[in-house]
Protein backbone atom coordinates (compact mmCIF):
# COMPACT_ATOMS: atom_id res chain seq x y z
CA UNK A 1 0.00 0.00 0.00
CA UNK A 2 2.61 2.71 1.09
CA UNK A 3 4.40 2.01 -2.43
CA UNK A 4 1.11 2.48 -4.43
CA UNK A 5 1.12 5.73 -2.84
CA UNK A 6 4.72 6.99 -2.90
CA UNK A 7 3.77 5.78 -6.47
CA UNK A 8 0.78 8.28 -6.93
CA UNK A 9 2.22 10.73 -5.05
CA UNK A 10 5.70 10.77 -7.76
CA UNK A 11 2.97 10.72 -10.59
CA UNK A 12 1.45 13.95 -9.28
CA UNK A 13 4.69 15.71 -8.68
CA UNK A 14 5.57 14.85 -12.23
CA UNK A 15 2.49 16.26 -13.28
CA UNK A 16 2.64 19.28 -11.30
CA UNK A 17 6.35 19.86 -12.99
CA UNK A 18 4.97 19.33 -16.39
CA UNK A 19 2.46 22.01 -15.99
CA UNK A 20 4.49 24.64 -14.11
CA UNK A 21 6.88 24.57 -16.95
CA UNK A 22 4.67 25.00 -19.39
CA UNK A 23 3.23 27.90 -17.99
CA UNK A 24 7.03 29.53 -17.42
CA UNK A 25 7.75 28.32 -20.86
CA UNK A 26 5.39 30.56 -22.83
CA UNK A 27 5.80 32.04 -26.59
CA UNK A 28 6.05 35.16 -27.79
CA UNK A 29 5.63 35.79 -31.67
CA UNK A 30 6.38 39.00 -32.86
CA UNK A 31 6.15 40.53 -36.29
CA UNK A 32 8.39 43.53 -37.11
CA UNK A 33 8.26 46.08 -40.17
CA UNK A 34 11.38 48.36 -41.09
CA UNK A 35 10.03 51.38 -40.48
CA UNK A 36 6.57 52.71 -39.39
CA UNK A 37 5.46 53.78 -43.22
CA UNK A 38 2.79 51.23 -45.52
CA UNK A 39 4.42 49.11 -47.80
CA UNK A 40 1.53 48.78 -50.03
CA UNK A 41 -0.33 51.89 -51.16
CA UNK A 42 -3.71 52.32 -53.29
CA UNK A 43 -2.39 54.56 -55.99
CA UNK A 44 -3.41 56.78 -59.06
CA UNK A 45 -1.94 56.15 -62.51
CA UNK A 46 -1.01 59.61 -64.27
CA UNK A 47 1.01 58.82 -66.99
CA UNK A 48 3.58 56.18 -69.39
CA UNK A 49 7.08 57.43 -68.25
CA UNK A 50 8.37 54.77 -70.79
CA UNK A 51 7.73 51.06 -71.92
CA UNK A 52 5.57 49.64 -68.78
CA UNK A 53 6.94 52.02 -66.07
CA UNK A 54 4.10 54.28 -65.42
CA UNK A 55 4.11 58.19 -63.39
CA UNK A 56 2.27 57.33 -60.68
CA UNK A 57 0.36 59.07 -57.14
CA UNK A 58 -0.76 57.74 -54.27
CA UNK A 59 -4.22 58.22 -53.09
CA UNK A 60 -6.01 58.17 -49.67
CA UNK A 61 -9.32 56.63 -49.69
CA UNK A 62 -12.59 58.22 -48.65
CA UNK A 63 -15.98 57.84 -47.52
CA UNK A 64 -17.85 55.81 -49.99
CA UNK A 65 -19.13 57.85 -52.86
CA UNK A 66 -16.50 59.78 -52.86
CA UNK A 67 -13.47 60.09 -55.22
CA UNK A 68 -9.80 59.26 -53.93
CA UNK A 69 -7.45 62.38 -52.71
CA UNK A 70 -3.97 62.16 -53.97
CA UNK A 71 -1.84 62.74 -51.78
CA UNK A 72 1.93 63.40 -51.74
CA UNK A 73 4.74 63.61 -54.76
CA UNK A 74 4.22 61.62 -58.50
CA UNK A 75 6.60 58.45 -58.30
CA UNK A 76 7.78 56.05 -60.81
CA UNK A 77 6.19 52.39 -61.00
CA UNK A 78 6.64 49.42 -62.88
CA UNK A 79 3.34 47.15 -64.15
CA UNK A 80 4.14 43.75 -64.44
CA UNK A 81 1.35 42.79 -66.29
CA UNK A 82 3.31 44.15 -69.36
CA UNK A 83 5.90 43.87 -71.99
CA UNK A 84 8.96 44.82 -70.30
CA UNK A 85 10.28 45.63 -74.03
CA UNK A 86 7.20 47.22 -74.99
CA UNK A 87 5.41 50.70 -74.25
CA UNK A 88 2.30 50.64 -71.90
CA UNK A 89 -1.26 50.90 -72.64
CA UNK A 90 -2.69 51.34 -69.46
CA UNK A 91 -4.95 54.27 -69.36
CA UNK A 92 -3.93 57.52 -67.11
CA UNK A 93 -6.72 57.69 -64.40
CA UNK A 94 -6.51 53.97 -63.05
CA UNK A 95 -6.60 52.95 -59.82
CA UNK A 96 -4.20 49.85 -58.91
CA UNK A 97 -2.19 48.69 -55.71
CA UNK A 98 1.24 49.29 -55.81
CA UNK A 99 3.83 47.36 -53.54
CA UNK A 100 7.60 48.25 -52.96
CA UNK A 101 10.13 45.22 -53.57
CA UNK A 102 13.66 46.21 -52.94
CA UNK A 103 13.90 49.48 -54.34
CA UNK A 104 11.35 49.86 -56.89
CA UNK A 105 7.69 50.13 -57.16
CA UNK A 106 5.56 47.66 -58.82
CA UNK A 107 1.67 47.29 -59.43
CA UNK A 108 -0.07 44.32 -61.69
CA UNK A 109 -2.70 45.90 -63.62
CA UNK A 110 -3.64 43.71 -67.25
CA UNK A 111 -4.93 46.16 -70.19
Amino acid sequence: MREETNTENTQQALERLARKSSELNTETSIVASPGARATIWAIKVKSNSSYNVYNVRAVEIGQPGSLPTEIGSEMQATNLAESFLQTGQLTAGTYVVMCRVGKKNVFYAPV
